[in-house]
């Protein structure tokens, strides 16, 4: 299956400036083949805590751009939104995707990140999720959640590619290049790893986004300019992997 992954620079808080931005890229991918698109992390505001100006219902305008594009193209589109759910008194970062038919599958951000109080205006997920897309397994996380190794390990069976979205600022590129492919090779699994570039709030960002094999070796990648990313991922490739090389088959939990 092919996959597009857009880096994008976001409009701080602009979300109707930034879906015109989008809609040109997602069809680009849609005419090169992909199946699926991948957005960065806030894609129609930035990585915003001003949650009063931000939030969305599910279903709102976020939401159907992603779905009225997935319709339009016949693909797959996700990227992370400030959803607020009935009911809730705070938001959370959710991963929204859209089938090509519309139908929706929701992520939420397990770790909100702390060290910029994502934690004081964004509540929690709490549980992971793997949608099969045309064959292909995919499991979704957000930004912070790529330090956190034991979130990917619980996951690896059921899984042969990490979607991966973003707001990682140009300061810590390092980590995040290099968390990227320690999650591809540790889980010999496929990893998109989706980074935003421009400034956002006073915050400059590298982009970096990049595709790594269940080797660890890079498919695609890129470095501080608005881009697209292409790449064709394959479950037998994660299937011959692990088969050869049967590092899941030996990793143990620790009693306690």
């Amino acid at each position: 299956m092919k996959i597009a992954a857009i880096q994008s620079d976001i409009l701080w808080e602009q979300p109707v400036a930034n879906y015109r931005a989008y809609a040109p890229w997602i069809g680009a991918a849609a005419a090169a083949g992909a199946r699926l698109v991948v957005l960065p992390e806030m894609f129609a505001c930035g990585f915003s805590m001003d949650t009063s100006r931000i939030c969305e219902p599910p279903g709102g305008p976020s939401t159907r751009f992603l779905v009225e594009r997935a319709r339009e193209h016949k693909l797959w589109v996700c990227g992370s939104i400030p959803e607020l759910a009935p009911g809730a008194t705070r938001p959370r970062n959710t991963l929204v995707l859209s089938s090509p038919e519309g139908e929706l599958h929701r992520y939420r951000k397990i770790h909100p990140f702390t060290f910029a109080k994502e934690h004081e205006h964004y509540d929690a997920g709490e549980r992971f999720v793997t949608v099969d897309i045309e064959g292909l397994r995919c499991t979704l996380f957000v930004c912070y959640d790529l330090r956190f190794a034991d979130e990917f390990w619980a996951t690896a069976a059921q899984t042969d590619a990490y979607i991966v979205v973003a707001n990682w600022p140009k300061k810590r590129r390092l980590h995040w290049s290099t968390l990227a492919r320690a999650r591809a090779i540790e889980n010999q699994a496929y990893v998109v790893a989706v980074n935003r570039v421009g400034v956002g709030d006073g915050l400059e960002y590298s982009g970096d986004s990049v595709i790594h094999d269940p080797w660890g070796e890079t498919l695609a990648s890129a470095a501080g300019q608005p881009t697209m990313l292409l790449a064709e991922l394959d479950p037998q490739v994660v299937a011959d992997a692990r088969r050869k090389f049967p590092v899941l088959a030996d990793r143990r939990v620790r009693p306690g």
